[in-house]
């Protein structure tokens, strides 16, 4: 043996003394890409440790238990008998239909977590298996995951490396741990007809945070579900063949319409309630589409015979010297005391008993608000006030207006395409990739900027909006089937330029990751202007061509 191949060690055995209270160490970050613990590297490497606790920490042990999860159901069921798919995530959990012998029982998701739990004593390794493309596609065929092969058949590759564990394989596109021994810290329970595998989320390090009930998120997901098969669009395969044989336009039409059939429904419903409920309050996260939806909201509240007004929370904002700190020192302008509330309650109470506002005007420039600098307003009996902003569904933005007297919307981007039957896309990733290309062209931020800022913006959303989205009545799913084909070529540029070197690599490879898998719509032609997309890519029939939101 040279004297180089002694020098190499395992990155666990390089892990080996390193304790972080209540954490686990589940990778490696090596040259910028994210390692996993079986592979080798020089003993004089110094890598950077991902613990479970970190957003990439969480993804890898989410993962690795969703293997640990198929692999149980598969020894207890058999492979071509059982099935799991991958729905979507909830609260942190992965919600995933079941397909086991009898139907899903309380016994029978409680025998699978028996068996994981044997299967963490046993210590397996998860190793990989290098096949060749060929051998990929028979055996997913044989195991009756076509999707998977469909997909791995149009890869470039000629070897595909799968991840192994004994007898079972699969591919989770995506580093695991290596050993089965570390999963313990989850919890599978039944939900319907499938199961809720729980595991440790938001820096919680090896701890589970309580199941929460998402009923309306949860008729949400039904719903995407349905608009996917309504497109014969349930897995990427299904997208990339209507891309290969030229049928996007048809599936652009059909999937716009049925946003446009769903903000007529949520017009209709806020129509119905007029009488009572006047101030609209809209609400989502990041790059979901919040602004688009508001716009078009109007438009089909004027369809239904009414005139809605706006009123924008940016001009409420503190003067910037009285704005809240983050922790490390800078403006928190996320925080709901970033807003004058009472001010902004004080308005909306004057407007909903007939009186006429003098609104305030916040200048970026110097910072200051000017109360009373803005347009004067009133607002007829029954003339619904639209507000859109991160705090909708807060109570507390509010708190002077009964609740009876609102209607509250959320948007979400729930994709409803899985790449195949155990991977789901994630919603962030994919509102990530909207905030990108946007942010590129309109707010010129390069790809290392937008993706520094993530980690605060998903931070945001977890304290700011994900808490109160239960209290909606109303839930528009902005995600369109199609988009991530669109926004693929305006992406991938942006992403390849991210060095090795900077601290945004390891996602940047990730999302190029899965973008590859995507065809490419390149011809935008059948895309309305007044599409959610729009928003993202331009052309947007609702914002000027420097991406600010046209005067009404």
């Amino acid at each position: 043996m040279s004297e180089k191949e002694t020098a190499k060690k395992t990155l666990r055995e390089l892990s080996a003394g390193q304790f972080f209270e209540n954490d686990l160490i589940v990778a490696a970050q090596v040259g910028g890409e994210i390692r996993e613990l079986s592979e080798t590297v020089d003993e004089g490497e110094k890598p950077v440790w991902v613990k479970l606790s970190s957003p990439a920490g969480e993804r890898i042990y989410r993962r690795s238990v969703l293997f640990l999860t198929i692999i149980a159901m598969k020894e207890l069921y058999g492979a071509t008998d059982t099935e799991l798919i991958v729905r979507a995530s909830l609260n942190g959990a992965l919600y995933c239909d079941l397909e086991i012998p009898g139907g899903v029982t309380e016994g029978g998701v409680s025998a699978i977590e028996v068996q994981m739990r044997a299967i963490i004593a046993e210590d397996r390794e998860i190793g990989h298996r290098v096949v060749s493309k060929d051998e990929a596609v028979h055996r997913f065929k044989e195991a009756r995951q076509i999707p998977k092969a469909n997909l791995l058949n149009g890869f470039p590759e000629e070897e595909i490396v799968l991840s192994s564990c004994g007898e079972y394989y699969d591919d989770l596109y995506g580093v695991m741990l290596d050993r089965t021994g570390t999963l313990g810290c989850f919890d599978l329970m039944r939900s319907g007809n499938g199961v809720l595998l729980r595991t440790p989320r938001g820096g919680m390090g090896l701890e589970l945070s309580k199941p929460v009930e998402q009923p309306k998120f949860t008729q949400t997901l039904k719903e995407s579900k349905k608009w996917a098969k309504i497109l014969h669009c349930e897995y990427l395969p299904d997208l990339n063949r209507c891309i290969q044989f030229g049928q996007t336009g048809n599936l652009i039409r059909v999937s716009e319409a049925l946003h446009e059939k769903k903000i007529a429904e949520i017009a209709d419903q806020i129509m119905a309630g007029i009488k009572k409920a006047r101030l609209v309050m809209i609400a989502g996260p990041s790059s979901s589409g919040k602004t688009s939806f508001a716009q078009r909201l109007k438009v089909q509240l004027r369809v239904n015979g009414l005139e809605p007004v706006s009123i924008s929370l940016d001009d409420y904002f503190v003067n910037r010297m009285e704005t809240p700190l983050t922790p490390e020192g800078v403006y928190d302008y996320e925080s709901l005391r970033a807003l004058n509330v009472e001010l902004f309650n004080k308005d909306l109470v004057a407007l909903m008993h007939g009186k006429e506002v003098a609104l305030p005007r916040y200048d970026f420039i110097t910072g200051e608000r000017n109360d009373g600098a803005g347009p004067r307003l009133s607002i007829a009996p029954e003339q619904p006030i639209i507000v859109e902003g991160i705090h909708g569904l807060n109570e507390e933005l509010t708190h002077a207006v009964p609740r009876d007297e609102k209607f509250k919307v959320y948007v979400s981007a729930l994709t409803q395409l899985n790449i195949d039957m155990h991977n789901r896309i994630p919603t962030t990733d994919a509102r990530f990739v909207r905030r990108l290309v946007r942010d590129y062209q309109f707010r010129a931020s390069s790809a290392l900027k937008t993706l520094r800022q993530w980690p605060d913006v998903r931070k945001g959303e977890e304290k700011n909006i994900f808490p109160y989205q239960e209290d909606a009545d109303a839930v528009f799913n902005s995600a369109l089937i199609y988009e991530l084909a669109v926004l693929k070529k305006y992406a991938v540029p942006l992403l390849s330029a991210v060095k090795s070197s900077e601290d945004g690599y390891a996602m940047a490879q990730d999302i190029l990751r899965f973008l590859r898998f995507f065809g490419s719509i390149d011809d935008e032609s059948d895309i309305p202007n007044n599409s959610i997309l729009r928003e993202f890519i331009g052309k947007s029939c609702f914002f000027t061509s420097s991406g600010e939101l046209k005067e009404e």
